[in-house]
């Protein structure tokens, strides 16, 4: 079957969600699917369940072509299993809950499912007085958190982070954590849906009762020490062409925003599927000797049989995309950043605050499990 098939960038048409907190920035100004009075507070890009929307393959979902491509899709991870990032474009309009994931072992344990929920965001838009909420503002246990849960002051205990766009956030699980209102931010994490709600502003639902709150397994997973971090440091380099920003390194998958203009440059798969978004402008990608045009805010999965491909502006002088994909080794970006001339130093210092905010202290990336 993979002989058969010619490969080629697979756009995706979004899975569109629904949510008490959503808004109209999806339709309005990310050119996502939808009808007036929808509130929308997700768009799914890139997951097992999106359909491809051109080429001989449309129709067919992602999780349909693992199966059948094999290799040809996954590359180096196992076809047999999810396909292991899902990425979102998400709009607060107002505040999402208070909340938390579980890390992988306690999703087995507990939940009987592979995978807990590490994640990041980038920021695309955010209102002039918007913020996140990140971890604790100072130590605390579980003990307090129980109590603050009940009389209704867990607020006080919540750091405040103001946000601009193009900044990048990193959430391994365990984090405490809420999107504020006037955020749209683009979203990759683990594939799972496991949150435990902790504090939902005191709101109900769309059947007009408050929403479940999962306090006890929250207090299982939550981290109690004080926040170690805020926006993270991006590393940026040039590579093949094109200007390269490192934004996120988790051992199950990496986040760059590429820049790029008329000409543009090659990006080496390294083995593996890519996911890329195109940002405020469209970008052409070609392979081989194809071509796909990629919308602005339109995903794409780049099959990783392809090897490499050329990202270019389309329509513009410049453009941007951010790219994901789950690394092919824990060594993988180190080694790219080393074929572009950054130094080992400032490689490791990029590297290092990944695992420092894992709580990992001078750990390594663990390598991605298979």
């Amino acid at each position: 079957m993979t002989q058969q098939i010619q490969l080629y960038p697979l756009l995706l048409v979004p899975k569109m969600s629904k949510a008490i907190w959503g808004g109209r920035a999806l339709v309005e100004r990310f050119h996502k699917p939808g009808l007036p009075e929808d509130m929308f507070g997700e768009s799914w890009e890139c997951w097992d369940e999106n359909p491809v929307a051109n080429g001989p393959l449309a129709g067919r979902t992602v999780g349909q072509l693992r199966a059948r491509l094999g290799a040809a899709l996954m590359g180096e991870f196992d076809p047999a299993r999810l396909f292991p990032i899902l990425t979102k474009i998400i709009d607060a309009h107002r505040n999402l809950s208070v909340q938390v994931h579980p890390d992988d072992a306690y999703a087995r344990r507990v939940e009987h499912q592979e995978n807990g929920k590490t994640e990041c965001w980038y920021i695309l838009e955010a209102d002039p007085d918007a913020a996140l909420y990140l971890g604790w503002n100072r130590p605390t246990d579980r003990a307090e958190y129980e109590r603050r849960v009940v009389d209704g002051t867990l607020g006080a205990l919540l750091r405040r982070v103001p946000v601009e766009p193009g900044q990048a956030y990193y959430l391994p699980a365990g984090t405490l954590h809420a999107i504020g209102a006037g955020i749209v931010l683009f979203e990759v994490q683990q594939t799972s849906d496991l949150t435990y709600r902790i504090f939902d502003w005191n709101r109900v639902g769309g059947d007009g009762k408050p929403r479940p709150l999962h306090v006890e397994k929250a207090g299982d997973v939550l981290d109690f020490s004080a926040a170690r971090f805020s926006v993270m440091a991006s590393l940026t380099y040039e590579l093949e062409g094109l200007q390269r920003t490192a934004l996120i390194c988790d051992p199950r998958f990496w986040v760059e925003r590429i820049d790029v203009d008329a000409v543009g440059g090659e990006v080496d798969l390294e083995g593996m599927p890519l996911v890329a978004m195109a940002l405020g402008a469209p970008v052409r990608i070609v392979y081989g000797e194809g071509t796909v045009e990629l919308a602005a805010f339109q995903s794409a999965l780049v099959p990783a049989g392809l090897g490499n491909v050329h990202f270019s502006a389309s329509s513009s002088r410049e453009a941007g995309l951010l790219a994901a994909a789950p690394p092919a080794d824990h060594e993988a970006l180190r080694r790219r950043l080393a074929s572009a001339g950054v130094s080992a130093e400032r490689s490791g210092a990029f590297l290092e605050q990944f695992a420092a905010a894992r709580g990992a202290g001078q750990g390594t990336v663990k390598p991605l499990a298979r």
